[in-house]
């Protein structure tokens, strides 16, 4: 584990330098599909890309594609950057303006006059707010996670999000209604990706495929912030009542560790707590997986993303959103050992077929237009 652990810093310290480098060099003019990622240089959306790299060679030899990322704020300030690319996946930032869109994809378009432009969603929430502003300038829409029920999105929420709607009105809290408009043949561009799973520490621990053993002594994993907005706040501040409430259960709780220490412990752990955060899926989702702990979540059922490591009771134990079953449902795992192990390790293999598979490249193919 310790080893693991070290090829894991080392390899982040290698990526780190080849996106500040090797991935800004010129296209190789022999390569039939010439792939652009521009972005935004932060843990999650690199999350996103992380992938592209990983199986670089892959996407070489089944797809003759060659791949490059340069940030999306300095992309163009060099005459080096990569030009010519047959298709461009753009990053974001949340609060982007009409004018930066306008900025971007100008630069975009002046180096890059033939490609097909794929805006790269990478937000926490489930709502496509991005969808009528970017679908006059793209050719397709790629997000992490859908409502399994289309038709929600045609509908008004309470607040900017499904998770606001919810607990803005469990809560009582003052929120304004919102929606998102579709546009016309939206549907048709738009692509379903992977989430979590293929960040830069977690894709290699799924292709190693071996899930870590050894006690698990601590029952409950649930390290809870409440600071937030108003929603958030009182959505986790019930969780952690709710864990605090437990008899019996030996937990860990609190805030403020690094990140090393916080997957140590979910190493030591026979149940991992993964509220939602201000969208559903969340990192701890995956990193539960990683490292053998069962996933207990609310609900999930509402919510499409591939892989799918939300199959009740197979995958993860949900609970509700209420969590008036917290209490049930958690003793029902920490006594049933059997289930536990089964419901991790489906989990667990679920992520590493996925990786193993290299099934990232099928599911990519048509983003690329291969």
């Amino acid at each position: 584990m310790i080893l693991a652990r070290i090829g894991t810093r080392l390899r982040q310290q290698i990526y780190a330098r080849q996106r500040a480098g090797a991935f800004q060099r010129p296209f190789d003019a022999g390569a039939s599909r010439r792939l652009l990622l521009l972005a935004v240089d932060h843990r999650i959306p690199q999350s996103q890309y992380y992938p592209f790299h990983h199986y670089a060679r892959d996407f070489r030899d089944r797809l003759d594609c060659d791949i490059r990322e340069v940030g999306m704020e300095e992309y163009g300030r060099s005459a080096s950057h990569p030009e010519d690319a047959t298709t461009v996946c753009y990053q974001s930032h949340f609060d982007m303006s009409d004018a930066v869109l306008a900025r971007d994809m100008a630069a975009i378009r002046a180096r890059n006059p033939e490609a097909r432009i794929i805006y790269m969603d990478w937000f926490a929430p489930t709502d496509l707010r991005m969808a009528a502003r970017v679908a006059p300038h793209v050719d397709g829409y790629l997000t992490k996670h859908l409502l399994r029920d289309r038709a929600r999105y045609d509908l008004p929420t309470y607040g900017d999000t499904t998770l606001m709607d919810y607990y803005g009105r469990r809560f009582g809290l003052d929120h304004e209604e919102r929606q998102f408009p579709i546009p016309d043949g939206f549907w048709k561009t738009l692509h379903l990706g992977p989430s979590f799973a293929t960040a830069d520490f977690m894709l290699p621990a799924f292709l190693r495929g071996k899930r870590p053993g050894g006690v698990r002594p601590i029952d409950l994993h649930a390290r809870i912030a409440v600071e937030g907005t108003p929603w958030y706040a009182a959505m986790r501040a019930e969780c952690a009542s709710a864990v605090a409430a437990l008899d019996g259960v030996r937990c860990v709780t609190g805030t403020g560790i690094r990140h090393g220490r916080f997957l140590r412990e979910l190493r030591a752990s026979k149940v991992c707590f993964s509220p939602f955060g201000y969208g559903e899926v969340c990192w701890r989702d995956y990193e539960a997986v990683m490292t053998g702990a069962v996933l207990l979540k609310q609900d999930m059922s509402h919510v499409m993303t591939d892989p799918d490591i939300f199959a009740p009771d197979e995958t993860y134990v949900p609970v509700r959103w209420d969590l008036s079953d917290f209490a049930e449902r958690l003793e029902w795992i920490l006594r049933d050992d059997a289930a536990r192990a089964r419901i991790a390790c489906a989990a667990f293999e679920r992520l590493r077929d996925y990786a193993r598979s290299r099934r990232f490249i099928d599911q990519m193919a048509p983003v690329i237009g291969a």
